[in-house]
């Protein structure tokens, strides 16, 4: 068995919190719970490697991927 590390962003709304990650295009899930957005998001990459190694399509992994902000004045 493998292990895969990822970059994942969560972002929450009044719905609950919404969490995609950037490396698996597609790769997105939500929970009502920081916790359980967590572990959907593990369980959607899991399927999504799953099916592209089962399709022999491999797994590429980003080098780096970096979160920062920006000020913006309007």
């Amino acid at each position: 068995m493998s292990k895969y590390h990822f970059s994942i962003i969560i972002e929450q709304d009044s719905d609950g919190f919404f969490v995609s990650c950037p490396e698996l295009q597609g790769c997105y899930s939500q929970g009502e719970s920081y916790e359980e957005a967590l572990l959907n998001i593990k369980d959607a990459i899991k399927l999504h490697l799953q099916d592209r190694l089962e399709n022999k399509e491999g797994v590429s992994m980003a080098q780096s991927v970096s979160l920062s902000t920006v000020e913006v004045a309007v």
